[in-house]
């Protein structure tokens, strides 16, 4: 069975199901007045936080050197009124840079409950979320985002859905405020 999909896709931002727990995220980002290259680093996460804190309740970002720290994210509880859990993300995330490339690779860290996360919520079954910034030149950059969750994880069709409609909230935030950003 071909489980590849496309599960959203509005003003630029394609989320699609490329098999079973892998799905991509792409979007494209222009700003003439900046550099590019030069805002794509750790502090997009507290960024992502600061446009959405409508969606996460608290995020934190440990640094372990230049090109690594630790995160942790705490989404709100959004579907409680279904009975889902409360989720979050405890990852380490590696920043490696090429000449005309960004990439960031997260691996959760398993086996590790941060301080401050609810007991009763349940951590994102992340595998592998692997991020590419290409430069196509120094005021446009074009994102592909990898997720790949656990195997054991099953995600049913109408969470994909849901998870189209947040991330496209969440990127098309940051995408809107970086493109809008006068130097």
């Amino acid at each position: 069975m071909d489980l590849e999909a496309v599960l959203f896709n509005k003003e630029g931002l394609l989320f699609s199901r490329l098999a079973k727990n892998q799905y991509r995220l792409a979007f494209n980002m222009q700003n003439n007045h900046i550099l590019l290259a030069n805002v794509i680093d750790f502090n997009i996460i507290k960024l992502i936080f600061e446009l959405n804190k409508d969606v996460y309740e608290k995020i934190t970002v440990d640094p372990i050197s230049d090109t690594e720290v630790t995160a942790t994210l705490l989404m709100k509880h959004l579907f409680e009124d279904m009975g889902l859990a409360q989720r979050f993300s405890h990852i380490h995330i590696k920043k490696l840079v090429e000449e005309r490339k960004i990439t960031f690779i997260s691996k959760s860290i398993k086996g590790v409950r941060p301080d401050g996360i609810p007991p009763d919520a349940e951590p994102v079954a992340i595998r592998e979320l692997t991020c590419v910034c290409d430069i196509v030149t120094p005021h446009a950059v074009t994102f592909g985002v990898d997720i790949n969750f656990e195997s054991s994880m099953t995600i049913p069709m109408y969470i994909e859905k849901i998870v189209g409609v947040i991330l496209f909230k969440l990127f098309s935030r940051v995408k809107q405020f970086i493109e809008n950003v006068r130097l």
